[in-house]
């Protein structure tokens, strides 16, 4: 018996110790999550109150709208630009340090060896010392302004330091940010313009493609026969360069890098107004690329978005005028074939003597590692950019000649864009903006709609930007550039309506090259079927357009293919996926089979034609591979077989061997019945941090917990590009309407939100409004919101 009460009182303490060891753990976890709490949430910016701000000089009133959006009140131009670069830090400062030094080459420095080589890829490019470049071709005026800016950063960087409100990703990283100059507030706008494209690697591409494939199956990879070929082509013989190694490690922006954009005259509006709308296309993550601000002083009213770090409205309205943007894609860079001197690798041949080329020292600094020596050479035409992953043993290189890294006054295009009050104004401001070439759409108060393509286009010698050309002769030379007046332009055209979507802009008339490469033309043609359609139209009628789902792809080609596939004898699977195709009304819906089973096609119509062939190394430099496709399946269609279908079986093979591998995967993910098939199952929209793939707890805070099933597609007005998983990454980084009439007023929509710290409620709060097309307002005028924030000079 006393055993047994002694087993009991022993079995008694050991529940109390372990339930005192439990609490104990219990709360010393909860401690650590209240302190980590405390210290995360300690770090979200001050939104209301007072904060003193040395370097201004009066007092500045900042208010944020329900949605996040900072509207600045100065003084004063001085105070406006720095109490922007302030507030542009408060909510975004990871994302411009990250920015920075990604255009610059300088992320190893806080990364570590994995960013080695993307770091040489942009420290031979030299968009910062293109930045350094241009910082000297501002006025004094604009210089200010910049250093305004910069000087607001470097007030709360200080403020965030002090304080201890850094956010959090410095900490995870081990690093705090350096000060913020003029130069990265340029070399950020010249990242845009990289981003953008200028198609130096569709050159790569065809020269590989001549190189190592037959000549009637290279040049059907081409978008037109290039002009100058024989003579291109005859000076290709002694030149050995493996392109394969050269551009491995290249950075190749987004295919899908375009937008939508459309102006519509008051005749044809409701109003009796000009409507205007632009959705600019770009990369989907958190935060968001854009960053959006309503500006205010005595010499200056206007509101829209910008990149963060960069100061002023890039796109959006004031009191006068509205505007909006897509990329023009022109072909603006040239890859030279260079001749080096066996005996001086720094010496470069050009009309029969050697020159010196420019040598630029470049240490990366690596974190954890030894600083790496490297040198970027540059010729006459520009950086050799085919060394900085491999050296080679030949004596030839390319060089890339490229008009963003020349000096240009993007900024000053922009303030003057943001002060004008007509056409006139508007275009005068133009002619300072060079590089990237954009699309503009522009409206007026007093009713003006207009178009104009800007920038500086080369005129070349001989060549047209197919093909890589010999630089060792100044055959091939840039003469100048298309006259800022002759550039493609419109104003109140007849129809009532201007509408781009980085489709081609000019007649066959037009007496300048501009482009080889223009986007698919589904969208800018449902743009113009729906803008045609009607001569009552309203802002309600802008929004739904943005969000329209219609896929004239498919309307074009899934006819083609049932007749194609008539005959074949197909298996069971593949033909319940053909009649989800035939019952189709070719909307890109969520909810539906057959936009899943027709895109997932035409991506593997490619595969089939061209895996054997090209290496994935070189398939990612073929630049228009989709329009490509589409050209040789109408032609095919003809009966004109290009041999790499007949070298697959011919045309009806190639269809019913990718469908019956599109079926096979998707019977595996999705199950044996098509019609239960849906698009949104894998075309999912995600907005990645990039810092969330670091570790599973990360992706939890960062990112939102699970992607969502989304509607349209890279075809549709509502653009949506996805990656081969079905991630949605790419498509309408900002929405914007606006009726003239009304034009204190602009709805936008800015995914994820415009906050850049986790715990903001303005983090991912327009996630679904991307999603379900709901537009928030934002106002030119007075806005009362309890998050008001003064900023005043340092006493």
């Amino acid at each position: 018996m006393e055993t047994v009460v002694r087993t009991k009182a022993k079995r008694k303490r050991w529940k109390t110790v372990l339930w005192s060891a439990l609490a104990a753990i219990f709360m010393i976890a909860a401690g650590g999550v209240m302190f980590a709490n405390g210290y995360i949430n300690h770090s979200l910016p001050q939104t209301k109150g007072e904060l003193s701000a040395p370097g201004l000089m009066a007092e500045v009133k900042i208010v944020r709208d329900e949605n996040g959006v900072p509207h600045i009140s100065a003084k004063n131009e001085h105070d406006l630009y720095f109490a922007q670069g302030f507030i542009q830090a408060q909510d975004r400062l990871f994302q411009m340090d990250l920015s920075r030094r990604q255009a610059s080459g300088q992320l190893s420095e806080v990364i570590g060896e994995a960013t080695v080589k993307r770091d040489k890829f942009f420290r031979t490019l030299g968009l910062r010392r293109a930045a350094e470049a241009s910082y000297a071709a501002y006025s004094e005026e604009m210089k200010s302004v910049l250093r305004a800016f910069a000087d607001g950063v470097n007030a709360y960087i200080a403020f965030a330091k002090k304080e201890g409100k850094l956010p959090i990703e410095f900490r995870l990283l081990g690093y705090e940010p350096e000060k913020w100059t003029p130069i990265d507030s340029l070399t950020i706008g010249k990242y845009m313009a990289f981003d953008l494209g200028g198609h130096w690697q569709g050159q790569a591409f065809r020269y590989w493609a001549l190189a190592n494939l037959p000549k009637e199956k290279a040049y059907d990879l081409f978008p037109s026969y290039p002009k100058d070929a024989p003579m291109i082509l005859q000076a290709y013989k002694d030149v050995q360069l493996s392109v394969e190694k050269a551009f491995a490690s290249a950075v190749i922006p987004p295919a899908f890098n375009g937008s939508n954009n459309w102006v519509i005259s008051g005749k044809k509006t409701k109003s009796g107004k000009p409507l205007l709308a632009d959705d600019p296309h770009l990369s989907l993550s958190t935060p968001s690329i854009w960053y959006q601000m309503h500006l205010q002083a005595p010499t200056v009213n206007v509101s829209g978005v910008i990149f963060a770090g960069i100061p002023g409205i890039i796109l959006g309205h004031n009191e006068h005028v509205a505007w909006g943007v897509t990329n023009t894609g022109p072909d603006v860079q040239d890859l030279y074939i260079e001749k080096r001197n066996p005996n001086n690798k720094h010496q470069f041949l050009y009309n029969g003597k050697w020159e010196d080329a420019t040598v630029v020292k470049e240490p990366i600094k690596v974190k954890g590692g030894k600083t790496i020596p490297y040198e970027v050479t540059i010729t006459r035409h520009g950086p050799v950019i085919s060394d900085f992953a491999y050296e080679s043993k030949e004596n030839t290189v390319f060089s890339l000649r490229w008009t963003t890294l020349d000096p240009s006054t993007e900024l000053q295009a922009i303030l003057e864009i943001n002060k004008a009050t007509n056409w006139n104004e508007f275009e005068e401001a133009l002619e300072h903006f060079h590089a990237p070439t954009q699309n503009f759409v522009f409206a007026a108060k007093d009713g003006t709609i207009a178009y104009k393509a800007n920038g500086k286009i080369p005129i070349r010698k001989k060549g047209d930007g197919l093909l890589p050309v010999p630089g060792w002769t100044d055959e091939y030379e840039w003469e100048g550039f298309i006259p800022f007046d002759e550039l493609p332009r419109a104003v109140n055209p007849e129809k009532g309506f201007i509408a781009t979507a980085n489709n081609k802009v000019i007649g066959d008339d037009y007496p300048h090259h501009i482009s080889h490469h223009w986007a698919q033309p589904y969208r800018y043609m449902r743009i113009a079927q729906v803008l045609e359609s009607k001569n009552d139209l309203t802002i309600e009628d802008m929004k739904a357009l943005q969000m329209d789902q219609k896929n004239l792809w498919a309307e074009e080609f899934v006819p083609v293919f049932l007749q194609a596939l008539a005959n074949e004898s197909l298996k069971g699977i593949d033909k319940k996926a053909i009649e989800q195709l035939r019952q189709w009304d070719y909307v890109d819906r969520k909810d539906d089979a057959a936009p899943l089973i027709f895109h997932l096609w035409m991506k593997e119509i490619p595969n089939v034609l061209f895996k054997k062939d090209i290496p994935s190394e070189i398939e990612k430099l073929f630049e228009g591979k989709q329009a490509v496709v589409d050209e040789l399946i109408r032609k095919a269609a003809n009966g004109d077989d290009s041999p790499w279908f007949t070298e697959n079986g011919g045309f009806a093979r190639v269809l019913s061997t990718s469908l019956h591998h599109v079926t096979e995967r998707l019977q595996k993910q999705y199950g044996d019945d098509p019609s239960k098939w849906k698009w949104g199952d894998y075309h999912q929209l995600y907005f990645a941090h990039p810092m969330s793939n670091s570790s599973p707890l990360l992706k939890f805070f960062l990112n939102r917990e699970k992607p969502i099933p989304v509607d349209g597609s890279q075809v549709t007005v509502q653009a949506a590009s996805f990656t081969n998983d079905g991630i949605v990454n790419h498509g309408a980084s900002w929405r914007f309407v606006i009726d003239i009439s009304d034009i204190e007023h602009g709805y936008h929509i800015v995914g994820p939100g415009q906050a850049g710290h986790f715990r903001s409620r303005w983090y991912h709060d327009q996630i679904d409004d991307w999603v379900n097309g709901t537009y928030h307002v934002t106002t030119l005028g007075k806005v009362e919101s309890r998050d008001t924030l003064l900023l005043k000079p340092k006493k």
